[in-house]
């Protein structure tokens, strides 16, 4: 099992990396995102939203089981990120979350 912590941070640094909910919902509806990362704590419109955008393009949505404070930390931002749009992994081995067979198993892990 990967860090999650340490694939996000390392995706931050190395990689494409978009934050906000607005820049989320616009990547899932044309599909230009690979994967998108939700704060436990993020709006329920938010999600509800990500959620349907998601199945049509095929994106994978992963709830973060910590808060939207959390989530600021772990990507060396000062403030708090409900979402996390990967556009490109960079070094980071991020994406092993939804291209393993086991992608649902691992899903469920994130939210514990």
């Amino acid at each position: 099992m990967i860090d999650v912590d340490k694939a996000i941070a390392t995706a931050v640094k190395t990689g494409k990396v978009v934050f906000g909910a607005n820049e989320a919902i616009r990547s899932a509806r044309t599909g230009k995102a690979r994967l998108i990362v939700v704060a436990s704590n993020s709006p329920m419109q938010v999600r509800e939203d990500l959620d349907y955008y998601g199945k049509l393009s095929g994106i994978s949505i992963v709830t973060y089981r910590g808060s939207s404070s959390d989530l600021g930390m772990t990507c060396g931002k000062r403030f708090a990120i409900a979402t996390l749009t990967v556009k490109e992994a960079g070094d980071s081995d991020i994406l092993k979350l939804v291209e393993s067979p086991n992608a649902e198993a691992a899903e469920e892990e994130i939210e514990e």
